[in-house]
């Protein structure tokens, strides 16, 4: 198989990694900077924007590719995988019309509605600033608000916890119009993410990812600071009812788009939060999470490439996919300042990470080292029969690096953990 992994992030060095594991592999790779990691790994590199599809189709058309992986979000909002698709390639990727599952809330909700698909929470679409603003002073301290459109994991407020009502009627301004409104749930949020070919849905195991930049859950959202999984690929405060009414509850979009003339193709990511009347939809993402895929592409013991022939022919079995038993913990290292104001050019210099599995993100190599830019740069995993040693592993590692640099230390502790458990038995 000739393989091209569209993206540049710790989130596309872990499916490039994955997919190296088969030596019959050949691996090309689109990205918008030199990631150091997926550079070692790639046959060929073309350094150019993630949505700049003429480009990326030339380049498949170069290499020959006969498959194509797509990471971020960004390239399947433009319909890179339309192009590519029209071009010979088969992806692991969903078209433009069906990521907009992701790319419009407005869209994914009313998908629900129209379909009876559980999970839904109360919502509203305003296309009107004006009557969006009307309604919020209506529910003051009841409210997410979001965006319609792309956001990159950091546009949701929720009011009442991240602003006061001021706040949310200045966000919404900012925003301009396009906006849902809905219920603020609370719950305890967790993350399923399955392979689908269009029809049939093969579930990983649970993560738990963390927004928040700071340690105990504070400070600004993030494209998530980290994350963890368990050894039963369970969570602890997650039921098996809830699992199977959130896997259900996938399983009815996926045939509901099928049915509507768009099946869905690539990894379905579903955000949930698991709450007292069980699980309910926050957001869908068409793609690996950012860090989750760490987590679960770490824990294949399976073939990659096999899901990825699965996904692009229709023929997914979850007979093909096995993942190994045993914990992770994701720590992403990201800028001082970070996400607000990071600080950018500060040099890293890594300790003894043998014992963690490091996925390269948003840095620069030269000079022979290694420089901080703007976004999260390194992520560390740790994998054990057990998560205090799982975490023990990637603390070990993050905390090893120096430079102007921080990372979350709670991520995958008993004590984090403990505290979601007690939080999910208070709400029932």
């Amino acid at each position: 198989m000739k393989i091209l992994v569209v993206g540049g992030g710790g989130r596309e060095h872990a499916i490039a990694t994955a997919l190296s594991r088969n030596s019959e592999t050949e691996i090309y790779s689109v990205m918008g900077m030199k990631n150091p990691g997926i550079a070692r790994i790639a046959k060929k590199v073309c350094l150019t924007k993630e949505t700049d599809l003429a480009r990326i189709v030339a380049f498949a058309g170069e290499t020959k590719v006969t498959h194509a992986f797509i990471g971020p979000e960004a390239p399947l909002e433009a319909g890179v995988v339309d192009r590519l698709s029209a071009a010979g390639v088969a992806c692991v990727g969903p078209t433009k019309a069906a990521a907009r599952i992701e790319t419009d809330k407005a869209f994914c909700r009313d998908l629900m509605t129209h379909h009876h698909i559980g999970g839904n929470p109360a919502y509203r679409v305003f296309h009107n600033t004006d009557e969006a603003i009307a309604f919020v002073k209506d529910h003051a301290g009841d409210l997410a608000i979001k965006p319609i459109g792309l956001t990159g994991g950091k546009g949701v407020r929720i009011m009442g916890e991240q602003v006061d009502l001021a706040g949310a009627l200045d966000y919404v301004r900012q925003i301009k119009g396009d906006v849902v409104l809905e219920e603020r749930l609370k719950g305890e949020e967790f993350t399923l993410q399955a392979f689908v070919d269009g029809f049939h849905i093969v579930p990983m195991p649970l993560v738990q990812d963390h927004k928040r930049a700071f340690e105990g859950d504070t400070g600004p959202n993030t494209g998530g600071m980290g994350s963890y999984s368990m050894p039963d690929h369970m969570l602890p405060f997650v039921s098996k009812k809830a699992y199977t009414a959130a896997l259900s509850i996938m399983a009815s979009v996926v045939a509901a788009m099928a049915k509507d003339g768009y099946p869905y193709k690539g990894i379905l990511y579903g955000q949930f939060m698991n709450t007292a009347e069980g699980p309910k939809v926050i957001e869908f993402n068409a793609r690996f999470g950012d860090p989750e895929a760490m987590n679960v592409l770490t824990l294949l013991s399976s073939d990659l490439c096999d899901a990825v022939t699965g996904i692009t022919e229709g023929t997914l079995s979850s007979s093909k996919i096995s993942f190994e038993h045993a914990a992770t913990v994701c720590k992403y290292l990201v800028p001082e300042g970070y996400p607000v104001a990071p600080q950018t050019g500060s040099l890293l210099s890594i300790g003894d990470a043998r014992r963690a599995i490091l996925y390269y993100a948003n840095v620069e190599e030269k000079e022979g080292g290694l420089w901080t830019l703007s976004s999260r740069t390194l992520a560390f995993v740790g994998k054990a029969p057990t998560l205090a040693e799982a975490e023990q592993i990637a603390e070990q590692a993050a905390s090893g690096v120096t430079g102007s640099i921080h990372h979350r230390r709670d991520i995958g502790t008993q004590a984090l953990l403990d505290r979601r458990i007690a939080h999910m038995k208070e709400l029932q």
